[in-house]
């Protein structure tokens, strides 16, 4: 995890606001993420990928939905606020909002945005399970077992159907129209015979 203060203070603002289930969701996020820009070079600002991580669904979290926009742009909304905050450069703030709009992309291209690129990635990995057995057992039995799934499926469903229910016309719907629970329910970092589950 970077070690700044602006990092700290993004982890006490989401474990302030988010459920344990979303916070770890969060963690886990960044941390398949960080991995896969390891393992497969790319290049990216650790702790910029680390605080998009921590907000990119922040906006589910009924005190910051907004009835209006989508939940990623709501969240890259705040994520600009909290990183003026903490003295970022206009386009540093702007590329974070962009990060987590993007998350939502079916496709994001790693050489124009590696953190949104990794981002996306790994949260398809955490909600359907994309990829998963691409990380080796032994490091998901360590990432889980650190940072417990918990009842993420179930909380992270009621949400999106309440953003679909609410925004019919935003990726939230669509995912849901698509087989989002469906698809959330095959995944196999919640399966019983998942390492660490």
């Amino acid at each position: 995890m970077p070690d700044s203060a602006t990092a700290a203070a993004a982890l006490d603002v989401a474990t302030d606001h988010l459920s344990p289930a979303l916070l770890n969701h969060s963690l886990r996020a960044y941390v398949w993420a960080a991995a896969r820009g390891t393992a497969d070079g790319v290049p990216f600002d650790a702790e910029l990928l680390y605080v998009a991580a921590l907000f990119h669904d922040i906006a589910l979290v009924p005190v910051f939905d907004s009835h209006t926009v989508a939940f990623e742009e709501a969240g890259g909304r705040l994520a600009q606020v909290f990183a003026a905050g903490a003295g970022w450069p206009a386009e540093r703030r702007a590329h974070l909002s962009d990060v987590i709009v993007r998350h939502m992309w079916p496709h994001v291209d790693a050489v124009e945005d590696p953190e949104g690129h990794l981002l996306a990635r790994a949260t398809a990995t955490e909600i359907v399970g994309r990829e998963a057995d691409d990380y080796p057992a032994a490091f998901r039995a360590e990432v889980l077992g650190r940072y417990p799934r918990l009842d993420l499926t179930e909380q992270f469903l009621v949400c999106f159907q309440g953003q679909a229910a609410r925004k019919p016309g935003s990726s939230a719907a669509g995912a849901v129209r698509s087989g989002l629970a469906g698809r959330m329910a095959a995944n196999p970092l919640d399966s019983p015979a998942a390492p660490g589950v």
